[in-house]
C-alpha cells in the first residue's frame, strides 16, 4: 500500500509540475505579445528587433507578406502607423518550444499620415529562442461580415 502511495504520488507531481510550466510558459508568451503590442505602437525599433525572430514571416490581411526588416522598417517609417491596439478574445496554446495565439485586434492607424481603423483577426507563432519568446509568424484575416 506504501508503495502504490508513492507511484501515485509521483505520478501526480509530474502532472502538477506539467500543468504549472504550461501556464508559466502562456503568461511568459502572454507577456511577450504584450511587448509586441507597445512596440508596435511606439515605433521601438530596438524591442521590435528583440521580440522578432530572424526568419519572421508577417502576412497582412491583404496578402502581402513581410520579412522582419520590412516589418520594422514599415512601422519605425511611419509607413505602418498603430495609433491604438487593442487584442481581445485572446487564446494561447503552448506545445514545447512553440506557442500558438489567436486574437481579434481593433486599432486606430495613421498610415503614411492618413487615419484609419482596423478590425482583423490575427493568429501569431511563438518561438523560444535563447529562453525568450520570439514572433515567428503572423497571419491577419478580415472577420467574415456579421450574420443578419
Amino acid at each position: 500500500m506504501y508503495r502504490k502511495s508513492i507511484i501515485l504520488l509521483f505520478i501526480v507531481t509530474i502532472f502538477v509540475n506539467a500543468i504549472m510550466a504550461q501556464s508559466k510558459d502562456e503568461k511568459a508568451v502572454a507577456t511577450a505579445v504584450e511587448t509586441l503590442r507597445k512596440a508596435m505602437i511606439d515605433a521601438d525599433q530596438k524591442t521590435l528587433e528583440s521580440i522578432t525572430a530572424e526568419q519572421l514571416s508577417y502576412g497582412h490581411s491583404g496578402g502581402n507578406v513581410e520579412d522582419k526588416k520590412t516589418f520594422i522598417s514599415a512601422l519605425t517609417s511611419g509607413k505602418s502607423d498603430f495609433v491604438t491596439i487593442e487584442l481581445t478574445d485572446q487564446t494561447i496554446s503552448v506545445s514545447g518550444e512553440t506557442a500558438i495565439v489567436r486574437h481579434k485586434l481593433n486599432a486606430t492607424t495613421n498610415d503614411n499620415g492618413k487615419p484609419g481603423t482596423v478590425a482583423l483577426s490575427i493568429m501569431t507563432v511563438w518561438q523560444k529562442q535563447r529562453h525568450h519568446w520570439v514572433l515567428l509568424a503572423r497571419q491577419a484575416v478580415k472577420p467574415p461580415p456579421a450574420k443578419s
